[in-house]
């Protein structure tokens, strides 16, 4: 080596590099670069009841300059652009342009009784996202976003690592085929929802393979994943408090074994159970499962709008016609639904791809079949379409009104999961037209929500075009432009699914080719 002059880098080197690099380790990235354009892509208070959610934020600081208390147990005085930062929210045809008119800066407080004030939910969620508020909103708001993007794609990718790999289908498959695009828009949100259906969807799989794996150092990571998603799910929504427990249930029943070892380790999810019941029965917002929405006192947005609706249909009348309409809830999670404030309406072929793809795995995921499988798909099928019939007609309210696909989402997560789970000794395999089906279906329908998403807010519906940055009215200050924020987050979507399932087919490919070498007579 010659002194004073670098040695330049071997090909040997650099093969060695390329070969031990795989594309697997671009996903989380990919990942954080989709779910972030879903973050940029909607302005503060564009998620459903996000002034209520933002308000309670606000006031879970302790700050008094922030929030302050009023005569009246159920109202609080706090910052008015946090709480008029919806004031484009059901008229699609205006951007959100009216936010500039918002003064950020004021220390002017007005009262409202849009806020957590009476423990309509759990304030766990509240009490986490108030440690971003600062003094600048618009900061806060997406330091919270990014944060909620940043914990999923941390949980996810760790939990890809720990599980057994004929697990991991179940975790990617599952995600990926319920989540376009209702579960993106949510999981960038600054609603908590979003960490319900993150919470929940971890929560059962990290269980499972907390029982199943046999190294106690994978074991204790699993079981550290499966506490934090639960917390994520009961410390979110009280629903979702009760949802974490029947995912529980389902992991316990696939995994169950009558051993010792089994109920020491059932030890954990035990504990989990009471805590989500805590949640769950100190959370005001639990009553609505037991009386209906219509019957509470709980302000959320369109009751005083949807409570007579539901007055031409009663008793028997109602209950059938919500029994036969609940699917209509379930295809919102894939486009049936506006977003936001249910004022974005999404092409109807997002619908039809992002279905497509859900169907097409999960009919490959009937294929692995086994006793326990079946009963656990059937059981959440069954809470899928009764809940929300029970909850509907209780209240005197037909599907369309106060119940929403997101309410149901994380249980779809569940069971899209469920159905791609390995049972057996039959390998789950998708064909090579069969993904890229998957890949073109997903991608397509990601990029055009992502489209239709950004224009409501850039411009409004009532201007057409696919130039996201011509006439824009509104956009956050300090990044790209529009065009390539989609373009950025289509692309990493499309490269992240691309990825993940050329991973997954290869590893299905490798299993099928051990198992036939198994069972092959030796000469």
């Amino acid at each position: 080596m010659v002194p004073g002059r670098s040695e330049p880098v071997s090909a040997s080197a650099r093969t060695r590099f390329l070969r031990r690099f795989r594309l697997i380790y671009l996903a989380p990235v990919l990942a954080l670069l989709a779910l972030s354009a879903w973050a940029f892509a909607s302005p503060m208070g564009a998620a459903p009841d996000d002034d209520y959610h933002l308000v309670s934020i606000w006031c879970a600081t302790g700050d008094a300059d922030l929030c302050q208390s009023t005569e009246s147990p159920k109202t609080r005085m706090v910052p008015q652009a946090v709480l008029q930062s919806s004031c484009y929210a059901f008229y699609s045809d205006e951007s959100a342009a009216c936010q500039s008119r918002l003064d950020y800066n004021s220390d002017r407080l007005v009262e409202t009784n849009r806020g957590n004030f009476v423990g309509a939910y759990p304030p766990f969620y509240y009490s986490v996202m108030s440690n971003f508020v600062g003094d600048d909103v618009l900061a806060s708001v997406m330091a919270m976003r990014l944060f909620n993007v940043v914990l999923f794609v941390a949980i996810t990718a760790a939990l890809y690592v720990l599980l057994p790999v004929n697990r991991r289908p179940a975790l990617v498959w599952g995600w990926l085929i319920t989540t376009v695009p209702l579960g993106l828009f949510l999981l960038a949100s600054n609603n908590p929802s979003g960490w319900a259906v993150a919470g929940v969807g971890t929560a059962w799989l990290a269980l499972l393979g907390y029982f199943e794996t046999p190294t106690r150092a994978r074991r204790v990571a699993l079981g550290a994943l499966f506490v934090v998603a639960v917390f994520m799910a009961a410390g979110s929504r009280g629903d979702s408090a009760l949802y974490v427990v029947g995912g529980i249930g389902v992991a316990a029943i696939i995994a169950f074994e009558n051993s010792r070892r089994f109920w020491t380790l059932a030890i954990l999810p035990v504990a989990m159970i009471a805590v989500s019941a805590a949640f769950f029965l100190t959370s005001r917002q639990t009553a609505s499962g037991i009386s209906g929405f219509s019957s509470q006192d709980i302000v959320v947005a369109g009751t005083e709008e949807a409570a007579g609706a539901a007055a031409n249909l009663a008793g028997f009348g109602l209950l059938a016609y919500n029994f036969l309409n609940v699917p209509s809830l379930w295809a919102g999670a894939f486009g049936g639904w506006a977003l936001g404030w249910l004022d974005t309406p999404i092409p109807e072929s997002v619908t039809f791809l992002a279905l497509a793809a859900f169907i097409g795995v999960g009919f490959v995921g009937l294929s692995v079949l086994n006793g326990r499988k079946a009963f656990v798909i059937a059981a959440v099928g069954f809470v899928l379409w009764v809940l929300p019939t029970y909850v509907l007609t209780q209240g005197g309210d037909k599907v369309g009104e106060q119940v929403q696909p997101r309410y149901i989402l994380p249980i779809m997560v569940l069971m899209g999961g469920l159905l791609v789970l390995q049972a057996g000794k039959k390998q789950f395999q998708l064909g090579r037209v069969q993904t890229i089906g998957v890949i073109i279906a997903l991608s397509v329908a990601n990029l055009v929500a992502l489209h239709m998403n950004m224009r409501r807010y850039i411009t409004g519906n009532d201007v057409p075009g696919w130039n996201l940055n011509a006439g824009a009215e509104w956009f956050w200050t300090g990044v790209p432009a529009p065009m390539v924020v989609w373009g950025i987050g289509s692309l990493a979507f499309a490269g992240m699914v691309t990825i993940m399932a050329r991973e997954l087919t290869r590893t299905a490919a490798i299993a099928v080719e051990q198992r036939a070498l198994e069972l092959t007579p030796s000469a």
